[in-house]
C-alpha cells in the first residue's frame, strides 16, 4: 500500500510539476507576444503623436495663410476703392468740359491744356516706376500742387513718411474740385 501512494504521490507530482511547466511556457509564449504588442502599439502612439504634431503645424500654417489672404484681399479691396475713386474724379472732371466745342473754338488753348495733362500723366507714371522726387514736387504744399494728374501719390508718400505735409498753409477743396490755399500773411507763397 504504501507503494501505491508513493506512485500515487510521484504521478500527481508529476501532473502538477508537467501543469507548471505547460503554464509556465505558455504564458512566457503570450508575454512574449504582448510585449511585442506592447511595442508595436507604444511606436504607433508616437507615431500618432508626430502626426498630430505636424497635422496642428499645417493646420496653424493653414490659418495664417488664410489671414494673410484676407488681409491681402482688404488691401487689394482698398486698392479697387481707390483706383475707382480716381476713375470716378476724372469723369467728373472730363464731364465738367466740351473738349469737342471748345477744341473747335480754341484749338491752340486745348492743345496747351492735354499737353500739359499728358506731360503730368507721364510723370505719374514716372514716379509709380519709382522715379526720384523733383524739388518742385518735393516743396509742394497740397496734392494738386504735387501733381494735379495724379493727386493720390501725394497722399501715398505723405503716409509713408517720404514727404512731410507741409505747415505754411492749409489747404482747403471747394464743391468744383478746385485747390485754395490760405497761407499766412508773412509767408506770402501760393502753393499752385
Amino acid at each position: 500500500m504504501k507503494l501505491y501512494i508513493i506512485i500515487a504521490m510521484f504521478m500527481a507530482a508529476s501532473m502538477i510539476s508537467g501543469g507548471v511547466y505547460y503554464y509556465y511556457t505558455s504564458t512566457q509564449a503570450k508575454i512574449e507576444q504582448l510585449t511585442q504588442y506592447n511595442a508595436i502599439l507604444t511606436a504607433n502612439v508616437e507615431q500618432m503623436e508626430q502626426v498630430n504634431k505636424q497635422n496642428i503645424a499645417t493646420i496653424n500654417n493653414l490659418q495664417s495663410s488664410y489671414q494673410q489672404a484676407q488681409e491681402n484681399y482688404a488691401e487689394l479691396q482698398n486698392s479697387f476703392t481707390a483706383i475707382r475713386r480716381q476713375n470716378n474724379e476724372l469723369r467728373d472732371r472730363l464731364g465738367k468740359h466740351e473738349l469737342d466745342a471748345l477744341a473747335a473754338a480754341k484749338p491752340a488753348l486745348v492743345e496747351k491744356i492735354l499737353n500739359s495733362a499728358a506731360e503730368k500723366t507721364m510723370r505719374c507714371f514716372e514716379l509709380e516706376s519709382g522715379a526720384a522726387l523733383t524739388d518742385k514736387e518735393k516743396e509742394a504744399k497740397n496734392a494738386r500742387a504735387f501733381n494735379s494728374e495724379c493727386p493720390w501719390i501725394y497722399d501715398r508718400l505723405i503716409a509713408s513718411g517720404v514727404l512731410t505735409p507741409s505747415t505754411s498753409g492749409t489747404t482747403t477743396e471747394d464743391n468744383n474740385g478746385d485747390t485754395n490755399s490760405e497761407t499766412s500773411e508773412t509767408d506770402g507763397s501760393n502753393p499752385g
